[in-house]
């Protein structure tokens, strides 16, 4: 026997689902008097296909903004705004130079040092830069709502996902601040952005590294789960090296906080690229799941209100479409639903 079609001629009113509107006779289409088409939706085995393109938003990431940097910093290099990064000798104060066209300083002092911060700081690579730091934090906020979501649809509902985002989007906000503030023109919201992107960019890393291994089932989701840890103790050391050599007056280790910076920068930005490995499985439905614990609760009460109200009048509804009419409903796909038309 062939299953039964969700197929009906006539509008039922909402409020009395036995009494048809008036309007043409209702019929009710049979296996015989159909087409051969696609059976009733409510009892299909349908499930939401996987958006592979999502892969893009990760290396999109890593790839625009280690690129970017770099030009960023070549850039300044040329323009005589910062030494390249493999001198290391510097002077207290230099003599005017003529510049010469496509080659770096001569002549370097602690001003010159190749700071990530210090190479976006003067035009024109400081819009470069600020485009960098806007367009990063944006794709850094989608990357930490899907990884959120991902997890949550995967039943893993816990406190570091919870965290995760939180620190993710927070190192996205110090990032619009760096990128927007220089320090050549301001120094203290430049500071209080550094000092915001940076720690939580590292704590975002640690609460993955932990999340990695969590939900991790094969062996290719533990190697994942190690390289990951690398990253984030290479992320770790360098960070705090640099902090230690920054606050030192020595131009050879102001050099080294400048590199061990870099590393830093990088060694996150390659983190955010590994994503890539799990979200070839999100799906349209993923980026909505994280969307809707906001609203968890209180529409767990209202559906509680309405399921009681229904039991009580003895009567089973389907659940009205999203932005549908009070007059329509959508039908359960059972025979005895079709029975009452």
């Amino acid at each position: 026997m062939s299953p039964p079609l969700c197929v009906s001629l006539c509008v039922i009113d909402s409020h009395y689902p036995t009494h048809p509107l008036p309007g043409p006779p209702c019929r009710v289409a049979t296996p015989a008097q159909s087409p051969p088409l696609t059976p009733c939706l409510g009892q299909s085995q349908l499930t939401a296909s996987p958006m592979t393109a999502w892969i893009v938003l990760p290396v999109s990431l890593s790839a625009f903004s280690i690129t970017g940097i770099w030009i960023v910093y070549a850039m300044a290099v040329m323009n005589h705004h910062v030494c390249p990064v493999e001198n290391w000798s510097y002077n207290v104060t230099c003599t005017e130079e003529l510049p010469r066209p496509g080659f770096p300083k001569t002549c370097c002092t602690i001003q010159d040092i190749p700071l990530i911060s210090k190479c976006g700081s003067f035009p024109p690579e400081s819009c470069l830069f600020s485009l960098i730091g806007n367009v990063g934090a944006f794709m850094v906020v989608m990357v930490c709502l899907l990884r959120y979501a991902q997890l949550i649809e995967h039943s893993h509902r816990c406190w570091i996902n919870t965290s995760a985002l939180v620190s993710g989007c927070t190192n996205a906000l110090g990032l619009v601040m760096v990128g927007n503030f220089q320090v050549d023109h301001a120094k203290s919201l430049h500071y209080v952005g550094a000092g915001v992107a940076f720690p939580a960019g590292l704590l975002f890393v640690c609460l993955q590294c932990v999340l990695t291994y969590r939900v991790a089932v094969t062996a290719l989701d533990y190697w994942m789960a190690h390289f990951r840890v690398a990253l984030t103790l290479g992320a770790m050391v360098s960070l705090v090296l640099s902090g230690i050599f920054f606050i030192h007056e020595s131009f050879v280790l102001q050099h080294a906080a400048a590199i061990c910076e870099w590393v830093f920068t990088v060694d996150i930005l390659v983190f955010y690229g590994t994503f890539t490995y799990e979200f070839g499985t999100v799906t349209s439905e993923t980026l909505m799941v994280g969307l809707q614990q906001s609203h968890h609760i209180g529409s767990g009460v209202l559906m509680g209100g309405r399921a009681r109200g229904s039991t009580m009048g003895g009567a089973t509804k389907g659940l009205k479409s999203p932005g549908g009419s009070s007059t329509s409903t959508h039908l359960n796909c059972t025979p005895e639903s079709i029975a009452m038309l």
